[in-house]
């Protein structure tokens, strides 16, 4: 079902802080940053040296987004475990048919022209779980 883990979400108040932080602190390097208007955040992609291996920054656009409501509630710190799926609807009617919601009838936009849906945090041990179709895989 999973192939990999695709990233690990981290929300923070400022991107640009965070970015530079993580930079500096841990030598990451920062491969991609975009704005998503319709999931309300600025985004950036962090890998760890030749790994491969990423970690997302997500800092709200808007007070009312998904992502400021987690910081008013938690802090800044890890918001979601993301994992690469080859068909995010067929992993998504899979996850149904065992009773587990997900937080879209319909994939969407994600990262990068990725596209996605997530696992309702209540139905997985209280961790958000991002499904991931990568770009490469999803129709044209």
């Amino acid at each position: 079902m999973f192939t990999k883990i695709d990233h690990v979400g981290i929300a923070v108040a400022d991107l640009d802080t965070a970015i530079e932080f993580y930079e500096q602190t841990f030598g990451l390097t920062c491969v991609h940053i975009e704005t998503n208007h319709a999931q309300g955040v600025r985004e950036a992609m962090l890998s760890f040296g030749e790994s491969g291996d990423l970690i997302q920054l997500l800092a709200p656009l808007t007070p009312e987004s998904a992502i400021a409501k987690f910081l008013d509630r938690n802090g800044p710190g890890i918001q979601q475990l993301a994992c690469t799926v080859e068909d995010v609807v067929q992993v998504a009617d899979e996850l149904r048919a065992k009773g587990l919601r997900l937080l879209y009838d319909e994939p969407r936009p994600g990262t990068a022209g990725s596209l996605i849906n997530f696992v309702h945090p209540k139905d997985a041990g209280g961790v958000l779980i991002e499904l991931v179709q990568p770009p490469a895989t999803v129709p044209a």
